[in-house]
Formats: structure tokens, C-alpha cells, sequence
């Protein structure tokens, strides 16, 4: 484990204790039971947010007690009834900076699994102390975040994992293994889509100030903002809701990308990409005047991403997303009456490729290559286990990685370690970019407003900038609240 001298100290403490108190209570291993794992073998993990996608990350973790939960962290515990009722020793807390600072040595793990504008100054905070982190997708809230966290990962020396829990679907194997087989050809474009938003998008900023919860403290509200700019309290805000503002969401892009895209990073290969160009659904509550929200992310949008070659896939491509609602036509290559993807067409991935089409659903499910010679290729059927952990075992795999250490085959065999989903990440909000860049304007002479940022922006990967248009270079990263920058 990364943080090898406290949990060497905690386990030699518990040893010298049991040995000064008796020999009686120091029992061979194999005399408890095959599978029995000694209390001190245990990882000590901790959730920040413990509520919605929280519950079940700090419950997958846990594993039915193959490791400890040993404190919860929310700023509002009536969302987090089921993790209080599992886990009743945990200590909670409602800001996990104290958390961290009252417990650094009893925590080796840590599950973050909050609001997207919070991943990265969580994240930060615990691996510089040396905590292994979960963090869910996406891994951060903008392109400059996702940079930072996978050059600390291999800075610190701890174990990563997004959570983007298709990435470990055996499904994804199989895909990756016809396209290597060459089945489908080079591919030259790949289509994305999803129905998301399934929440409010591309409303008017709220102006009314209703009361704060009396679930949630005044100072935790302040907690929950964070690194954000301030805003008073809202139900449009929290709980969920969040989503749609770029304040502290990243849209549907972020809420669905990491899923989706992820199947054709890996099958591909993909690094940075060269360009990124989109449009954006407009809302008319005026005649002939659309509504300008620059706060919010837009109801609908299309996004196409270019990318050059790769080892694996010999020409240049283009990625072209879809949300809310929209999605692909039929290719020739397959049936008109089939369904595009496995959950009835409203999301998935297609790679055209140069010898057929390869249909993906979400989390990588139910792969299936339509051939340009009309055969159809379906994935063999993958045996499921007596006792299959949840989600893929997803985070019980990081689990198991933390426990091996940093570098360890564990933790090398981990699908979504910062290392990839860093780079992942980047692709996710380099649409999000083109998207806010969009919706930037100015007066003209005329006094009427010009939208001056609706053009095609060439990305330089490596310097991490747009190279032909500067102002859209703000969203590269973003403003934090005093008090509240990362530091690296």
C-alpha cells in the first residue's frame, strides 16, 4: 500500500497489543477458516459523498467485509440512509478535510463520489497523503484537473480507478479482441449518443432563495460549493440537479462519455485528439429571440472530435456525439428493423470501419459486427459466476490493487487507473469546451450580439491549448473560489 509506514505501524501496534494482553488471542490463520482475512489485512476505506452513486461505490468497496468502512463523509446524511444502516461504526463527518486531518492514519482508501466540480480537490487532497482514491466519472471537472490528477497518481505512488464501471465488463474483451482480429476493418468514424439529459438542461438560472434543508448545515452548503463560484442554495442545485450547470456539472457529455467514449478509446487506442467543432440545441420561450444561458449546459448538442492514427487503428477518424435524445440514422451495413444498441437505440456506439460495423451498448454491453457482406457476428456468451460481484467488481478491484501496492500486477490489470482514464477524461470534456465556447458572444457595432466562438478549434494535446482561437482557452481550466485552489 501506498501508505506503507502508517499501516505497517497500525498492524504492529495491533500485534504488540494482542501479544501483551495473551497469547490466547494470536490464532493461526488457516485455524479460522479458509477465505478468513484478519482484521488487520483489511483496507480502511472512507466515502466522500455517501449519498446516491456514493452508496454503492462504499458498499462495492467494502465487499461484503473484505474491507473496512471506517468513516462516511456527506454534507447531507438524509441521502445517505443506507450507508449509515451498513455501516453504523463509521464516523461521520460533514467536511472531509476534517476528516482527513482527524483520521489520516486510520484511512488508506478513499471512495469520492461527489458533484464533478468537487473530483479533483478531493482527490488531490488524499493522495497527497498518500491515499489511494475511487473517484467517479467523470474524473474531473475540466481538461487541466484531469492533467494534474494522472501526473499525482504516479507522483504519489497510489492506486487509481475512475469510476466508469463498464470499462471491467469481460463484454469490452471481446470487442477489443474482434477489432484486433480485424474483423471490422480501419475504422473511420465512430457514432455516439445518449438520451441524456434526464434532469433539467438548458433552463433560466434560478433567482429565487429558498431555505436551506434542515438536513443540511449552513457551513456544509459552504462545503458543497467548494472550489465553485458561490451560489445560494437551490433544489435545481442539489441533490442531482447539479448536472446541468457548468458551475459544477459537466452535462450530459460528462455524465455519459466515460461510459460510452471509453469503448472506443480502448478498442482504438485513441490519445489526444486535433480538433473539435459543435452545435447546440437552442430553447425559444420569445418568438425569434432563443434564450441565452451560458450558465447551464445546452438541451441537446452534436460534437465531432477528430483524431489522428493510431498504433491500432491505421487512419484518421472522427468521433461524433449526440445527446439529448438525438441520435445516429441506420447505416446500410445494418438491418432496418434492428434496434441500433441493446437498450432500444437511446444510447451507443457504432465504429464504421472499412469491412463492417461494430454495435456497442452501454457499459460495453452485447458487442455485434454487421459485416458489409450482410453476416452478422454476435458476442459468445460469457459464463457468469456463482456469486458475481457488482458492477463488473469494479471497485472491489481496486480494492484488491490497493492492498498489492503501487505498481503491482493488481494494480497494473486495474481498466480504468488514472493513467487511461486521464486521457479518457480529457476527450469527455473537450466536447464540453467546443460546447461553452459556443455560447461565447460580444456586441457588435450594431449593438446586437455577435457569436464569435462558433468555429472549429484546433487542439495541441500536449501543450493542452487551442491553437487557432484564444478565448476558448478559459475553459481549459477554470476559476476557483478563494480559499479553494488545487495545489499540486
Amino acid at each position: 500500500m501506498s501508505n506503507n509506514k502508517t499501516q505497517s505501524s497500525r498492524r504492529d501496534f495491533i500485534k504488540a497489543s494482542s501479544l501483551a494482553l495473551g497469547s490466547f488471542f494470536i490464532v493461526p490463520r488457516h485455524v479460522l477458516g479458509k477465505g478468513f482475512i484478519a482484521p488487520s489485512d483489511k483496507l480502511n476505506i472512507a466515502a466522500i459523498g455517501a449519498g446516491g452513486k456514493g452508496q454503492s461505490d462504499i458498499i462495492n468497496a467494502y465487499n461484503n467485509g473484505t474491507s473496512n468502512v471506517v468513516a462516511l463523509c456527506d454534507i447531507d446524511f438524509s441521502r445517505a440512509k443506507t450507508a449509515l444502516e451498513k455501516f453504523p461504526q463509521a464516523k461521520k463527518y460533514y467536511d472531509f478535510r476534517v476528516m482527513l486531518d482527524e483520521m489520516k492514519n486510520d484511512i488508506d482508501a478513499v471512495t469520492i463520489s461527489t458533484p464533478d466540480h468537487f473530483h479533483a480537490y478531493a482527490a488531490m487532497a488524499c493522495m497527497q497523503l498518500g491515499k489511494h482514491v475511487y473517484v467517479q466519472k467523470p474524473l474531473t471537472h475540466n481538461i487541466a484537473e484531469a492533467r494534474m490528477l494522472t501526473k499525482a497518481a504516479n507522483k504519489y505512488k497510489v492506486v487509481t480507478q475512475m469510476g466508469n464501471q463498464g470499462s471491467s465488463n469481460p463484454a469490452q474483451n471481446i470487442a477489443v479482441e474482434w477489432f484486433k482480429q480485424g474483423k471490422i476493418g480501419s475504422v473511420h468514424t465512430v457514432n455516439i449518443w445518449t438520451n441524456r439529459p434526464v434532469w433539467p438542461q438548458g433552463i433560466p438560472v434560478p433567482t429565487d432563495k429558498p431555505n436551506l434543508p434542515e438536513s443540511i448545515a449552513p457551513k456544509a452548503w459552504d462545503t458543497w460549493v467548494g472550489p465553485a463560484q458561490w451560489v445560494d442554495y437551490h433544489p435545481l442545485y442539489h441533490p442531482f440537479k447539479w448536472r446541468g450547470w457548468w458551475n459544477f456539472g459537466t452535462g450530459a457529455l460528462g455524465d455519459i462519455g466515460c461510459h460510452t467514449i471509453d469503448s472506443a478509446f480502448r478498442i482504438l487506442g485513441l490519445g489526444y485528439p486535433t480538433e473539435v467543432e459543435c452545435s447546440v440545441g437552442a430553447v425559444f420561450l420569445k418568438d425569434w429571440n432563443p434564450e441565452y444561458i451560458p450558465e447551464g449546459c445546452p438541451p441537446s448538442s452534436h460534437v465531432e472530435i477528430k483524431f489522428p492514427a493510431t498504433a491500432k487503428n491505421k487512419s484518421p477518424l472522427k468521433m461524433i456525439w449526440m445527446d439529448g435524445g438525438i441520435r445516429p440514422m441506420h447505416p446500410d451495413w445494418i438491418p432496418a428493423n434492428e434496434p441500433l444498441s441493446n437498450d432500444g437505440g437511446a444510447n451507443g456506439i457504432l465504429l464504421h470501419g472499412t469491412k463492417g460495423i461494430m454495435s456497442i451498448g452501454m457499459y460495453g454491453n452485447n458487442p455485434k459486427i454487421y459485416l458489409k457482406s450482410g453476416e452478422v457476428i454476435t458476442a459468445p456468451k460469457i459464463e457468469t459466476p456463482a456469486n458475481p460481484l457488482p458492477e463488473y467488481g469494479h471497485q472491489a478491484s481496486w480494492t484488491t490493487a490497493c492492498k498489492a501496492g503501487y505498481g503491482s500486477n493488481e494494480h497494473k490489470a486495474l481498466t480504468s487507473s488514472f493513467d487511461y482514464a486521464g486521457p479518457l477524461t480529457e476527450t469527455v470534456l473537450m466536447g464540453n469546451l467546443a460546447i461553452r465556447s459556443y455560447m461565447l458572444r460580444k456586441k457588435n457595432e450594431k449593438g446586437n450580439f455577435d457569436f464569435y466562438g462558433r468555429t472549429k478549434l484546433l487542439w495541441n494535446g500536449d501543450e493542452m491549448r487551442i491553437t487557432n482561437f484564444d478565448d476558448a482557452n478559459q475553459f481549459v481550466g477554470r476559476q476557483y473560489r478563494e480559499g479553494w485552489k488545487i495545489v499540486e
